[in-house]
């Protein structure tokens, strides 16, 4: 296992426009605006990392329409209402945010469209066109897609190339071994990428680093957790998880490696958002860091974390740093048989 990671590549090897630079100023930006949340214990939604980059993504994209597919208790409408006040929304929810209001605190936007509760409909069973018609839309590559589902990365990927979007984020990005669904990190863990492919020898030196760094970060996997049977490590011991964990598939490898050629041939853009601070700053004890981009404010600047104004959030809300990731399909490919 590569100390580093360089996970998701896309046919041209395109890349984002914003720099560091540009996330650092988003940053201390952003701080002030999510001490106003209205859910300020989101506790197995968002936290911190992803709703910043969520917010930072939507800003800088300018989407005509969003679309939220998994609401849970309006925090994420919340943010996206943040980064764009006057842009419609939609979204999707088996359980409507507005339930959560009579246990404690929730978010109902007044601009969006909600099918959920009674009126939901699957992203995958939308009459797109009909909808975003509804809605004045007719370039559905002007929409942003946001997934929160804890659906197949893979299945949400083609239906939305279906359907003729092009900008996605999927919140839960799940590493390899990790997870309730199939995501595009476990997708592009192949041997061919720096820090991708996994050898299951128990006795390896990739075996003992995972040992150690087990004992410093809780959501670290052990080589015996990472191997199922046969020595199946990719997706999930071999499994390609789908629906909270409820509708797995075993795959063989080769259809694994058959997703990656897939999801590389039809991406112009992947990419990862990186931790906002290093774990000597937020003292985060998830995720592992070895497993994780570069953190946008590097372990010892701690001047520049208390600038941000970092320092005064509590330390729960760093724990939920999952690879949120970008993904820009290819022009060439929407409206295409690809999928």
């Amino acid at each position: 296992m590569s100390p580093t990671i360089a996970f998701g590549r896309s046919k041209i090897g395109k890349t984002v426009e914003w720099t560091t630079k540009d996330l650092l100023n988003g940053l201390e930006e952003f701080v002030p605006i999510y001490e106003t949340r209205p859910i300020k214990n989101n506790m197995y939604g968002m936290g911190f990392d992803h709703s910043f980059g969520l917010w930072f993504m939507v800003r800088w994209l300018k989407p005509d329409l969003m679309i939220e597919s998994g609401a849970f208790k309006g925090h994420s409408t919340w943010v996206l209402r943040q980064a764009m006040p006057n842009t419609r929304i939609i979204s999707l929810s088996p359980r409507h945010p507005e339930k959560y209001l009579k246990k404690g605190p929730a978010y109902v936007d007044g601009n969006c469209t909600y099918l959920a509760g009674k009126d939901f409909v699957d992203f995958g069973s939308v009459d797109w066109e009909k909808l975003l018609r509804n809605h004045g839309i007719s370039d559905p590559s002007r929409v942003l897609v946001f997934f929160d589902d804890h659906q197949s990365e893979l299945k949400r990927l083609k239906q939305a190339l279906k359907a003729g979007f092009q900008h996605l984020i999927f919140e839960d990005n799940y590493d390899t071994g990790t997870g309730d669904h199939y995501s595009l990190r476990q997708i592009c863990d192949q041997s061919y990428i720096r820090g991708g492919g996994h050898s299951c020898f128990g006795d390896s030196d990739e075996a003992r680093l995972r040992s150690k760094r087990k004992k410093l970060w809780e959501k670290a996997v052990e080589i015996d957790d990472l191997c199922g049977k046969d020595d199946a490590w990719w997706g999930v011991r071999g499994y390609m998880r789908d629906n909270f964990n409820h509708s797995n598939k075993a795959i063989s490898y080769e259809e694994h490696f058959q997703n990656s050629r897939f999801v590389e041939s039809i991406l112009d853009v992947y990419w990862e958002l990186p931790p906002v601070a290093g774990p000597s700053l937020t003292h985060q004890t998830r995720y592992d860091p070895a497993r994780s981009p570069d953190p946008i404010i590097e372990d010892g600047r701690y001047a520049l974390f208390r600038r941000m104004g970092l320092e005064r959030l509590d330390a729960s809300v760093f724990n939920g740093y999952t690879q949120m990731v970008y993904v820009e399909i290819s022009s060439s490919m929407l409206n295409t048989d690809k999928v």
